[in-house]
């Protein structure tokens, strides 16, 4: 009797083991592939980035509405390139250009982008992403008017406040009767209605209104001014990580010919670096053919 027990217990014990073994690798199995599914899963479900980018809605060509009150421009075209490659979800708003520095750093919205040109004093409370463009500033008046960039003392010379222009106006020629508004189209106003003989402008934003009704009457004064702070950035928060994700995806749309492809839609070049080297002629642009090896120099407000 004991040999018959211990005789079946053996077998038992011999039946048990391989199965406990084949349990044991298939256990082991399975949790070696439980992490793989899961990071599958959490990517799979993982939300995209919300990111609400703030814009002035008056600097056409950059930022500005149609007929139907809908932001457009290429400013507008970028963002949403931009967004698309960090698979974000973005909402574009329209800001006042005086709330736009103010409103990132109250948290109203995370970026800023409204042809911002990167100068240090802006540098000192905001931090910009690589340049995107690069642009001068000219001086706008009537066809026929002697007015030049010598000749501004007392005269009632319009711009955009808070821009380079109208910091280049009260940095070199204080003592002309500088008259500052809240939107390029307000200054556009005053200058065609004679309560300004002439106007400081961005070059790109200037041009642009030069080709319209109300400016066919006006041309570019003297030659394009440059100044050490014609690259526009989009604005951050200091120290936001996200700094380093719009970068890395304005290298990747240069990189895939989607960034050459919006610029040259809106300025008929291939690249900024043409934008900038372009030529004023009547109020006209004269492109310039940059070749293929030219860097893409990245555009002011």
């Amino acid at each position: 009797m004991t040999l018959s027990i211990t005789s079946s217990m053996s077998k038992k014990a011999l039946w048990i083991a391989p199965f406990s073994a084949a349990m044991l690798m298939l256990a082991g199995c399975n949790d070696s592939s439980a992490p793989a599914e899961n990071a599958e899963a959490d990517t799979a479900t993982e939300a995209p980035m919300n990111i609400k980018i703030a814009t002035e809605s008056s600097y056409k060509p950059f930022s500005y509405t149609d007929a139907d009150g809908k932001l457009i421009g290429y400013e507008i075209e970028l963002v949403d390139a931009l967004c698309a490659q960090m698979k974000a979800k973005c909402e574009v708003i329209s800001q006042d250009w005086d709330g736009l520095i103010p409103g990132l750093n109250a948290q109203k919205f995370d970026a800023a982008i409204a042809g911002m040109s990167i100068t240090p004093e802006r540098k000192e409370v905001v931090d910009f992403s690589d340049p995107y463009f690069h642009s001068g500033i000219i001086l706008i008046g009537k066809k026929g008017d002697d007015i030049s960039i010598d000749s501004l003392k007392g005269q009632p010379i319009a711009s955009q406040r808070s821009t380079v222009a109208s910091q280049y106006l009260q940095d070199e020629h204080a003592d002309a009767d500088i008259k500052l508004y809240d939107t390029q189209d307000n200054a556009y106003l005053d200058l065609t209605s004679g309560r300004a003989r002439a106007m400081m402008s961005d070059k790109v934003t200037g041009i642009d209104w030069l080709k319209t009704d109300a400016g066919k009457d006006y041309e570019v004064k003297g030659e394009e001014i440059s100044t050490n702070d014609d690259a526009m950035g989009i604005a951050f928060r200091k120290g936001d990580p996200l700094i380093a994700k719009f970068n890395t995806a304005l290298a990747e749309l240069k990189d895939n010919g989607t960034y050459d492809q919006i610029t040259g839609s809106y300025f008929g070049t291939s690249s900024t670096a043409a934008a900038q080297k372009a030529s004023v002629t009547d109020g006209v642009d004269e492109v310039i053919v940059v070749e293929e090896d030219a860097p893409a120099e990245a555009a002011t407000n």
